[in-house]
């Protein structure tokens, strides 16, 4: 079974960008990846493509072999869907078709447009991710989700909104130098508090925004880039994928997320390490109750102690584990179906040394993305390594 390892990486910057469409910012992130990859585009043999709302955006389903020719590759080219968990879905597909032995180069990535929408059209979009019959007919939309899982875990766990501020103001910090984010200013925990709740206890800082933008990975065969003398030196050592009930009312608890359990379970038996040998993380924070959530799964911390992690300093920059030092959903922006391939970009850029907030990680060996999507019905957790 070949390691597969990571040859190039590319995106778009993430932001408002409503006249631009899905192919125009996907081919731009593509195209970036190959060229940053060295491989010899005739060598790609398929795409592996993640979207989520492209009916609702731009009318246009099918989007796989259009993304294949906006990057000017005649390939079998495949889009995958889960929600917010679009590309990283298929990142893992695309990883267990080089381990297979089925390709030796593939490019992997997603796109979505959604300002074009407004606030509104964008909302009614995502809230299609939750279970229609028994959640959105009853007037659920995200913010209202996440917001009860965030009154479950305080009840359970205890917790306070300063807490959530504090994984805000990190966020919206460590995005202050990366070129892609689209929220590049700092807040302060006050402002976090005063601002408008969205759906208590949640307000407008806990929650990721709007997002327009692409990413591509472009991945190949170790046998591959030792013949074609290509520089990948960071690899995809693990991978792993979960489920869990989609309607909130059908789950036994709403704090804790057994889809990202299962995920990261896998993944890290996959790479064969644990939790403590991660160095660095970027995880789905969509909401800030979701970091919690996410970092919890992933054994950095035990059940209820995640929720202070950020106020004391653990998970920042200078702490013995940084989490989501590309400033995460939250402050580097959510395009939907490219989320879980823009971590594995900002990871592999930290890992190899040419992120711009590498230098808060000197040394770093492992890394990990998480990567969940609807209310973490759908979770996909992979390890990055550096290697030689």
């Amino acid at each position: 079974m070949t390691t597969v390892r990571v040859a190039g990486v590319g995106l778009t910057p993430f932001g408002e960008q409503p006249e631009r469409t899905a192919r125009d910012l996907f081919a731009e992130a593509g195209l970036a990846a190959i060229d940053d990859s060295g491989v010899d585009s005739g060598d790609i043999e398929a795409l592996f493509y993640g979207n989520f709302m492209g009916e609702m955006a731009e009318h246009q389903g099918h989007q796989g072999p259009l993304m294949a020719e906006a990057v000017g590759l005649d390939v079998p080219a495949t889009r995958y869907e889960a929600a917010c968990a679009s590309s990283g879905v298929a990142m893992r597909q695309a990883v267990r078709t080089l381990r297979n032995g089925e390709a030796d180069v593939l490019l992997v990535g997603g796109a979505e447009r959604m300002n074009n929408l407004g606030t509104a059209g964008a909302t009614e979009a995502l809230a299609i991710a939750a279970d229609d019959l028994y959640e959105v007919r009853a007037g659920m939309t995200f913010p209202g989700a996440y917001a009860l899982m965030a009154r479950a875990y305080f009840d359970e766990f205890g917790g306070t909104r300063e807490d959530l501020a504090h994984i805000a103001v990190k966020n919206h910090e460590n995005a202050l130098p990366n070129e892609y984010a689209q929220f590049r200013r700092a807040i302060t925990v006050e402002q976090a508090l005063e601002a408008p709740l969205i759906a208590s206890p949640l307000g407008l800082f806990d929650a990721c925004p709007i997002t327009d933008g692409a990413s591509a990975v472009v991945l190949v065969s170790e046998d591959y880039a030792k013949k074609h003398g290509i520089e990948a030196t960071v690899a995809v050592t693990g991978t792993g994928q979960g489920g869990d009930k989609m309607a909130l009312q059908d789950r036994g608890d709403l704090a804790t997320s057994p889809a990202a359990d299962k995920a990261a379970k896998q993944a890290y038996e996959d790479a064969g390490i644990s939790a403590k040998d991660v160095d660095v993380a970027e995880v789905h924070d969509c909401f800030t109750i979701a970091e919690v959530l996410a970092t919890e799964s992933l054994g950095f911390f035990e059940r209820g102690e995640g929720i202070t992690a950020a106020r004391e300093g653990t998970t920042t920059r200078t702490g013995s584990l940084p989490v989501n030092l590309s400033g995460g959903l939250k402050a580097k922006g959510h395009p939907v179906g490219a989320t879980g391939t823009a971590q594995i970009a900002e990871m592999t850029k930290l890992l190899r040394g040419d992120h711009a907030r590498s230098d808060a990680i000197p040394g770093a060996d492992v890394g990990v993305c998480h990567n969940a999507g609807g209310t973490v019905g759908s979770a996909v957790v992979h390890v990055l390594e550096v290697v030689e």
